[in-house]
């Protein structure tokens, strides 16, 4: 189906919905070949319902190619087997691709032969709001509706508001690369942004990480002593089994916060049934039964026998030596950055400068060539 926006006769004026082919059927697929076979290069962008089901869902995947924009809808019975090499072979604009590539890589194994990432590109050349929405708004006046971002793109029909907004994710990034490119040129940054770009697809192909054994340790469990560690272990296995059963998000279910604030009243030593009394709220009346007896069970959980955090070297205490030589580090990580008018945090993390400390020797794997080089000139290196 081909949208146009009514009353528009200059579809590439700015602050206008482009045109675009919503593709549902097989018949539709063939026009979209024949732009990826004709095209030197392609804008991509995906949609997915990852806060509306258990396990993530692709459910739109965004191309302009030549001048024309594509919504491919991922939910229709369509053979896209034609369509995936094709993508492969040319090189991709995307804008915050981390969680893209990573989606299609579990979706079909799909690696990209090249990136430019405008929002690495931004972050590199120093723009505070490098979100898709503010860098349309400051190059070109365009305003994006945020309130799609977090809207069910797994619904069917989509709006088609929803739609026209999908199209605007990917009609501008052809000339805010061509932007931001120049501007990085002009910085002699641009292989910066190469070498983040190639680092990123290569990083997409890990997909995401297997939940293990401690996912359950959300964020406050760490105060957690005695038996509020089982009461924890048991509510989350519980949140997860309906969070499975309804296909919603955990989140959706029950929050971390309240997990913790149960199990915070169990490790106090609070009596089971003061344990119980929690007020969930009329929507989780269905859920009480089953939850109390999960918290019954994790009264009877030793905590003992809870699987433990392996402990890893970066977290097993700094000598006086590593200690002081991440000092010097950081103070030359920051003063560059200041020099740079960059974020310290893009030259190195924390977490990388506790590696480096460690073992000066391993900075060529930690960090990237542009990012070693800047440290490996400072006078904290050389003594």
């Amino acid at each position: 189906m081909l949208f146009s926006p009514p009353g528009i006769t200059d579809p590439a004026r700015l602050n206008t919905i482009p045109h675009y082919q919503l593709i549902t059927r097989p018949e539709q697929l063939a026009p979209l070949h024949a732009a990826l076979d004709r095209c030197t290069e392609i804008a991509l962008d995906t949609e997915a319902d990852n806060l509306f089901r258990y396990k993530t869902r692709v459910c739109l995947l965004q191309i302009h190619a030549v001048g024309e924009i594509y919504l491919v809808d991922l939910l229709a019975d369509l053979d896209l087997s034609a369509l995936w090499p094709r993508l492969a072979a040319k090189p991709l604009i995307m804008h915050g691709s981390d969680y893209d590539l990573r989606l299609l890589w579990e979706l079909c194994r799909f690696q990209p032969l090249s990136l430019f990432d405008t929002m690495f590109a931004a972050q590199l050349l120093s723009i505070p709001r490098f979100g898709l929405a503010a860098l349309l708004e400051t190059n070109f006046g365009v305003q994006l509706d945020k309130d799609h971002q977090k809207a069910n793109w797994s619904q069917r029909p989509l709006d088609r508001d929803m739609l026209d907004y999908a199209a605007m994710d990917v009609f501008h990034l052809f000339a805010l690369r061509d932007k931001l490119r120049d501007d990085l040129v002009r910085l002699g940054r641009l292989d910066w942004l190469e070498q983040r770009c190639r680092w990123q697809m290569e990083a997409g192909r890990d997909g995401f990480a297997a939940p293990d054994e401690n996912v359950w340790r959300v964020n406050g469990s760490e105060k957690l002593r005695g038996r509020g560690l089982g009461v924890l272990n048991a509510l989350w296995h519980w949140r997860e089994s309906w969070a499975e059963k309804i296909d919603t998000p955990p989140f959706k279910v029950v929050g971390n916060e309240m997990l913790v604030r149960i199990s915070r009243a169990a490790d106090e030593g609070a009596p089971l049934e003061e344990v119980m009394r929690v007020n969930l709220g009329r929507r989780h009346d269905r859920l009480f039964p089953s939850m109390a007896e999960a918290i019954k069970h994790g009264f009877n959980i030793d905590p003992s026998t809870l699987p433990r955090r392996e402990r890893r070297r970066d977290f097993s205490p700094m000598t006086p030596d590593e200690l002081a030589r991440q000092d010097r580090i950081k103070a030359d990580r920051d003063r560059l950055a200041a020099g740079l008018s960059l974020d310290p945090t893009l030259i190195a993390t924390r977490s990388q400068l506790v590696v480096i400390a460690r073992d000066p020797a391993a900075i060529d794997n930690v960090l990237l060539p542009w990012q070693a080089k800047l440290l490996k000139a400072e006078p904290a290196w050389k003594s």
